[in-house]
This record gives C-alpha cells, structure tokens and sequence, in this order.
C-alpha cells in the first residue's frame, strides 16, 4: 500500500535549473548568432569596401570582353592599276565548344543544315588546339546563301554558334600570277613563333592569315596593316549585349607591282601549260614586266586551307606546277652566255676584235686526245668574236675559255650576276644561286681539284655552270646597260606614297647595284657583244635570222641549247629517239629595239630541242605582242626544228 502511494506523488519541478539552463542555451545562441553576423560583417566589410578595387575589376572583367578587329589587307595591283589580289566577304560559321555539352550530337546536326563534312570537323578539332577556352572556333568557312538561310532560321537550336563575315584573299586571275605574288593562309604554329620573335604577334590577334610566299610574304608588313579592337559587354551565356569602345583599324597599304598583267596572260597563253619559264624586265630600270612559270596552280586553293587531296595530287603531277621554274628552276646556261664571255675576253685581252680562231668541227684539248664537239658537225671554218656569236661556235668560244681559265671566268661571269641572287623583292628562299663553278667550289662539292677539261664546257656554259631564268634577264640587261647593274625589282610603288590626284603617275626610283663593270670594259667591247647578237637576227648566217626576217623593229639575241644528258662521241643527237624528258632545252635571250631597248626577256623551254629556232620563235612572239601589239599565238611550224643545235 505504502509502495502504491509512492508511485502516486507528484513530482515537484525546480524553476530555477530550467531557468539557467534556458538562458545558458539563449546566450549560446546569440553568441552564435553575434559571431556569424561579425563573420558576415567582417567578409562584407573585405568585399564591399576592403577588396572593392580587386572584386569590381574582376567583375567588369567577365562582363566585358575585348574582341581584336583584324585590319583589311592592302590590295595589290599591276602597273596599269587592275587589282591582282582582292578581298571578299566571305560567311563564317563559328562555334564556343567549350560551352557546348553535347558537341558532337550538334556537329552531328549541323552536318545535314550547313553541308558540314567530316574534313572540316576534322579541321575543326585541329584548330580547336590552339584557341583559348570559350574562344569561338571556325567551323566551316565560305557558307553558301543557301547554308546560312538554313543555319538562321534554326539557330535557336545552337546557342553557342553564330555566323561571322571575315574578309577572305581572292586572286582574280587565278594560276596568272602564283609564282609573283604567292599566296596567303592560315597562320600555323612556325608563323605565330616568327611573329613572337619579331614581336608581332599582338598584330595578328584576330587575324587567320599571313603571306606564305611571293608578294604576299615579301610585303607582309606593308600589306597587312594594324589590327583595332572593340570593347563590348557579354552576358552570361557569352553574348554581346552591348558595345562599349571601339578602336577602329587600319588596314594595309595597296601596293602596284611593276608586272603588266596583259603580258603576263600573254606569255601564259603562248606557253600552253608547257613546262617553261620566261622573264620580261625594262632594261631601263630593272621593272619586272612578267615571270612566268609554267605549268602553275591556283593560289585560291590555299586561301582557306588546302584539302590534303588536292595538295597531293599538286605534289604528284609530274609537271611540278608548284615549282617556280624562273627562280628555283636551274638550267646550263648554253651558247646564251657566249655574248658576256666575249666582252671579258676582250676586256683581259685574251682576243681582239680581230682573233681568228678555225672551226673543223671540234676543238682538241691540247697534249690530249679530248675533243670537243661543235654543235655543227663540218664546222664553220676561220672565224672571228662577231662571227662566233652570230654562228654560235662552240669551237671558238672552247678556245676562250682554255685561255682564260676558270678563275677569271668565274671573276667576270660573277660580275654578271652568275652563281649569285639576283636581289629580286622576293624572299631570298624563293630564289636559287644557281652554280657559277670555281676551284673552291668544285673542292667544297666534290672533294676534287679543278681540271683543265673541267672549264672547256664552262666556255659554252654546260659543265657544272646552272643558272635561273631571272639570272639570264638580269644579265642581259647589265649588257644593254654596259655594265650598268639595275636590281630586278617588282614593288613599282605603295599607296601611302602616292598623290592624291594620281597615284600611277608616279615611277619608283631605280635600284642600281655597283659591280663596278662600267669601269672594266670599254664601251667598244660592249658594242661588238651586241652586234654578233644582232647579227644573230639579222646576220646573212645568224642562228635566228629566219624568224627575224621581216620583222618591222630590230632587236638582237642568243639562243642557247642546253643538254639534258651527255651524248656519246659517235652519237648523234635526234629528238625523235629521245625520251622526251631527255631532249635538250631550248634557251634565247633577246631584247628590243635594238637601239633604244624597253624589253629585255629570257626564256627556257623544257625539253624543247634546239634553242635558236624553238626558242627565237617564243621570243619573236613576245616581243611582236609588247611592241607591235600582236596578239597572235601562232607560231610558224617551218620555224620549228627540235634537232637544230644553236
């Protein structure tokens, strides 16, 4: 009973313990409360007003973004002001991968939408490498109207990929002009370590091209410009909202080259895709008028990237159309330089006006039995330095040579411009030295000493003497100029430099390089040079004087037939049981009129044959086309012999 009344007591509660421990509970709450408010206030204080400067710029810094504008590049024209290298518009479709979550499922979308191959995905991913993160990307250039009017009305589906206009490089004249001007495209990984090195490369921040090779590499500088830049704010998703600055650019200065593009087609015309090089220079100052190298490819095709199939089908054609035949391409010079060596035989003193050499055919090397053929066979009997030159006697000229010796040989034809560049305003990498042989050289090349035998043919300029077509003009024109040295030169002038009024008004001065040949020879030596090659066209025995019969202008010349392989001594040459590869090389310098010369040109025909009818006929066409206005492409079949030497 007691144990029942136990269980049934109240059990009295203590007020005062629940009270403390109520406010105990209370001022931890509060001191928790005051110490996350100070916390707060604390890191509020340090962002609003401690790091206000750090935080605001870094704010204004992911809302406003700075977009470099690439400067229009400068056009470039010929001498009579037709534009050779333009600029168009072209549509650009752009993609930001890096704020895309399923990239491939869109590129996979756009492949019906826009004609997106799978070569320009694969481009894509290439170029992707060498952007920033949330940079756009090109994805496709060049969209048709067609390609953009489906991409717009379906862009709501692509929010990270947006159109862009982009000037793009356009050569009007196509395969015309490649191996002048080059061509640009996109900047590569070697470009952007040039430009860093040459502390450039903030100018190119918005640019995709750079010149590669030609004009368009040499004049890199001139032509591109300077690069401007817009201020403008983005949202959150990377939009442009808003523009806030803008720093216009400037583009690139026009430059007009010296080449005359209606020559240029003609020559090109003429050539019908053989394999050739010509040069046409105003001996007058050294203008280039034309160079061509035939056969040759598009430039356009490089423009905005070159498909790997279409370069190495490029790469594969026989006929080397990327190879610049008039400056990479060397040849022997043959019986062309036969006038130069004349003067400096008579400047040393070797010959007189009056030396009469006998020709039976061949001349022997002497204490040996080493002959050496004339390119005609019965020979041409007693002749003089006039004489040889209008027949082209090897005979002759193998006598000179074994007189002079090859070191002063090599001191004229050096001064000359032989087995040197010629200074052209194309990179130096573009153009070959050729070989104007010496003893140092052949001890660098073959570990051999010089023969005697070594420098007959150089006499003749076969051996191990090369040159380039651009070589053979310039030459020719220090002979015009007796001994006057104009650098070749294709920037005739640049638009900054030019009046208001009219800028093709104006003529660039001439280079003149010193080689002090105006001092060394007299000028009756020059004049008795340029007489055998008048009399080549108009002499009663010139190698060329049936091409040149009734020509209404003189002009004088040399033909040069250069062997492609070494016949044996019983063997007689015939193109008709020659691989055409094999067959010789048809050469001719000339220039015209005669007696106040405009044009100097020089060409060689590929495997051609015999230099004075072959070659004399091409020039006889060139030269009635820029002075007579002939447009005829028509050359005589009578004319033409492939088995006529010199």
């Amino acid at each position: 009973m007691q144990q029942q009344n136990w269980r049934n007591r109240t059990k009295i509660r203590d007020h005062s313990a629940e009270t403390n421990l109520f406010l105990r509970r209370t001022l931890i709450a509060f001191a928790m409360v005051l110490v996350m408010v100070t916390i707060l206030l604390i890191t509020l204080a340090h962002l609003q007003i401690f790091s206000f400067g750090y935080y605001n710029t870094k704010s204004n810094n992911n809302r406003i973004e700075i977009i470099s504008i690439p400067p229009n590049r400068g056009i470039i024209y010929d001498r009579n002001g037709i534009p050779l290298a333009i600029n168009n518009t072209i549509y650009q479709l752009n993609i930001i991968p890096d704020k895309i979550s399923n990239l491939e499922e869109q590129l996979n979308q756009l492949k019906t939408l826009v004609n997106l191959t799978d070569e320009d995905i694969e481009n894509f991913q290439k170029e992707r490498r060498s952007y920033k993160a949330h940079r756009a990307v090109p994805l496709k250039d060049n969209l048709t109207e067609d390609e953009i009017a489906r991409f717009v009305v379906n862009q709501h589906l692509f929010p990270f990929i947006n159109i862009t206009g982009n000037q793009h490089r356009y050569y009007p004249y196509g395969s015309a002009l490649t191996h002048v001007l080059g061509y640009v495209s996109k900047i590569n990984n070697q470009d952007k370590i040039n430009l860093e090195e040459t502390n450039k490369l903030s100018d190119y921040v918005g640019t995709l091209n750079i010149g590669k090779i030609g004009i368009e590499r040499f004049y890199e500088d001139l032509l591109h410009g300077t690069p401007g830049y817009e201020e403008v704010e983005v949202n959150n998703r990377g939009k442009i909202v808003r523009q806030l600055n803008r720093n216009p650019p400037q583009a690139g200065e026009d430059i007009y080259l010296t080449i005359d593009l209606n020559l240029q087609l003609y020559i090109e015309k003429l050539l019908n895709g053989r394999k050739a090089a010509v040069v046409a220079i105003n001996p007058n100052n050294g203008e280039v008028l034309a160079l061509v190298s035939s056969p040759s490819y598009d430039p356009n095709l490089f423009v905005g990237g070159i498909s790997s199939a279409k370069y190495t089908a490029l790469l594969e054609d026989p006929d080397k159309p990327l190879f610049n035949r008039a400056m990479l391409g060397t040849y022997p010079p043959a019986s062309t330089v036969k006038p130069f060596i004349a003067v400096s035989a008579l400047s040393e003193g070797v010959i007189t006006p009056k030396t009469i050499v006998n020709d039976p055919g061949y001349w022997q090397l002497p204490g040996t039995e080493k002959r050496f053929r004339d390119w005609l066979r019965w020979g041409h009997g007693k002749v003089d330095v006039t004489k040889a030159i209008e027949e082209s006697v090897d005979t002759y000229f193998y006598q000179v040579a074994y007189d002079l010796g090859i070191d002063r040989l090599h001191f004229w034809m050096s001064k000359f411009g032989y087995g040197e560049r010629t200074g052209i305003d194309i990179s130096p990498t573009e153009e070959s030295r050729g070989i104007m042989p010496s003893r140092e050289w052949k001890k660098t090349r073959y570990k051999q000493s010089w023969l005697q035998g070594d420098t007959i043919p150089v006499g003749i300029g076969q051996g191990y003497w090369t040159v380039t077509p651009l070589q053979m003009a310039k030459a020719l024109t220090i002979l015009i100029n007796n001994g006057k040295n104009y650098v070749p030169h294709l920037l005739k002038q640049k638009r900054s430099n030019m009046p208001d009024s009219d800028p093709l008004s104006l003529t660039s001065e001439p280079i003149i390089q010193d080689s002090n040949l105006e001092k060394l020879v007299d000028n009756k030596n020059w004049q008795i040079a340029k007489d055998g090659m008048y009399r080549v066209m108009f002499g009663s025995r010139g190698t060329a004087r049936k091409i040149y019969a009734g020509s209404p202008y003189k002009a004088a010349g040399k033909s040069g037939t250069a062997q492609v392989y070494g016949l044996k001594s019983d063997e007689v040459y015939n193109a008709n049981n020659i691989a055409e590869h094999l067959r010789d090389h048809a050469l001719f310098i000339a220039f015209a009129p005669y007696e106040k010369p405009t044009i100097a040109i020089s060409l060689v025909l590929e495997n051609a044959g015999g230099g004075s009818a072959n070659g004399g006929a091409m020039a006889k066409r060139i030269l009635d086309y820029y002075l007579l206005g002939d447009e005829s492409t028509k050359i005589s079949e009578s004319t033409l012999d492939m088995n006529q030497g010199d």
